[in-house]
């Protein structure tokens, strides 16, 4: 796709910015980091042709940490939260059809991970409604 439609059919950003997808404290590294996993959400659905048959895709930085081990040491880590979802209008929403093969492993964090400082990630699996778009 050329860059004028890339920004067309752009998925929706958050009015209030990328903090409302960091629930607990909001750090430049938290910013920084979220970014990058995000970042590398949207390329993985880009490569297998599926950003533009979801309305929106993002990632959420959770304010809990999960414990995994690197080496012969336990290390704590951030938790990653991936949602897609299908809409028309975004008064309501469905939970987009993710494929469970590759594409979440990949994002999977483990020891080959791009982000060291993520241990766990996951899949929000929610409607519009009862649930919202956004985390929050």
């Amino acid at each position: 796709m050329g860059s004028l439609a890339n920004v067309v059919y752009r998925h929706p950003f958050p009015g209030p910015g990328l903090a409302v997808r960091i629930l607990g404290e909001v750090t430049r590294d938290k910013c920084d980091l979220l970014r990058r996993v995000d970042a590398l959400f949207i390329a993985e659905l880009r490569v297998r042709e599926l950003y533009d048959k979801i309305w929106q895709a993002f990632c959420v930085l959770l304010p809990i940490r999960f414990r995994g081990v690197s080496g012969d040491m336990r290390r704590y880590g951030h938790v990653i939260a991936l949602r897609a979802v299908a809409s028309l209008d975004a008064i309501t929403a469905d939970v987009f059809p993710m494929p469970m093969s590759d594409l979440l492993a990949n994002l999977i964090p483990d020891h080959q991970s791009p982000f060291p400082e993520v241990r766990e990630s996951g899949l929000r699996y929610s409607s519009k409604p009862p649930a919202t778009i956004e985390w929050e």
